[in-house]
């Protein structure tokens, strides 16, 4: 019997289907012979009574979810996230870079630094890259601060507001499409396949339709997924490193590039486990040293 501890905030378990998530984990160690109990914050001293923890609260390096990801390692215990993929995803210039590395399929990305960030690069960006542009703060989550800008006007104040987070901007070919895929991977496997479609008229997951509509999450089975889909998810996923990510893909013409790759992705019950209610058992297996 593995003793598994779930290190989570109390903003995660305001909303009922983090909570059924949860709750489904726990109850997957309980049939798996695996004992898992939840920590907070105030009890981390408890941290080391236990074999491996998964972190299920917003990952960043100033955060204590990183304080957390390496004690474990400290410890000598599995961990999900590793602190090493918070670092890498945490930060898209370190991520693109790596996944540019890798010969991963993108949108043709760049970077800029404050100096950069002017009306001439527009210019020069629109003719290479085309319009609109996507512009991203490289520490940002959840679709915030990630812009569009379409004349070298909204470039150069989307680009300054931005850079007042960060020193560097990410600057990115904008691919039309009314959905993402997210390929839900863990050491080197798939785990889940799920397609947001977005609210109507919508880019951004996170966007509203103007009736309050957001986006929906269609459940897809493994099996009926497009194996070139899976083999760049999984390409991207190997560049990061072997941790849990959720990797959202653009399909365009039948091709699929990478759009971000993500450390703690969402697994809300009634959503990304939709076709996969598997993944529980899959992450406990993969914490209790099963595989």
């Amino acid at each position: 019997m593995a003793k598994i501890a779930i290190f989570t905030e109390r903003y995660t378990i305001r909303s009922a289907v983090e909570l059924t998530a949860l709750t489904n984990f726990r109850l997957a160690a309980f049939e798996l012979g695996h004992q898992l109990d939840f920590l907070f914050k105030g009890e981390l001293k408890y941290l080391g009574n236990y074999e491996a923890v998964f972190i299920r609260a917003l990952t960043d390096p100033l955060n204590t979810s990183y304080v957390v990801a390496r004690l474990a390692e400290l410890h000598g215990m599995r961990v999900i996230d590793s602190s090493k993929s918070i670092r890498i995803c945490c930060d898209k210039v370190n991520m693109y870079s790596r996944l540019m590395a890798h010969k991963v399929a993108m949108p043709e990305t760049g970077f800029l630094s404050v100096k950069e960030v002017n009306e001439a690069n527009a210019h020069e960006l629109f003719e290479s890259m085309g319009i609109p542009l996507v512009l991203k703060a490289p520490n940002s989550s959840f679709s915030a601060y990630v812009d569009k800008a379409s004349t070298p006007e909204d470039f150069v104040r989307i680009g300054k507001r931005f850079l007042r987070r960060a020193d560097r901007l990410v600057v990115q070919q904008y691919l039309p499409s009314d959905f993402d895929w997210r390929v839900i991977t863990l050491n080197g496997e798939v785990l889940a396949v799920v397609k947001y479609i977005f609210a109507q008229d919508k880019w951004k997951l996170m966007d509203r339709a103007s009736d309050g509509a957001w986006a929906k999450t269609v459940g897809v089975e493994k099996s009926q997924a497009n194996p070139k889909l899976l083999k760049v998810a999984l390409e991207a996923a190997n560049a990061i490193g072997k941790s849990l990510y959720g990797i959202d893909i653009k399909e365009v013409g039948g091709e699929f590039y990478v759009i971000e790759v993500n450390d703690n992705p969402n697994i809300d019950a009634g959503a990304e486990d939709q076709a996969n209610p598997e993944i529980y058992q899959a992450i406990v297996r993969y914490l209790a040293g099963e595989n």
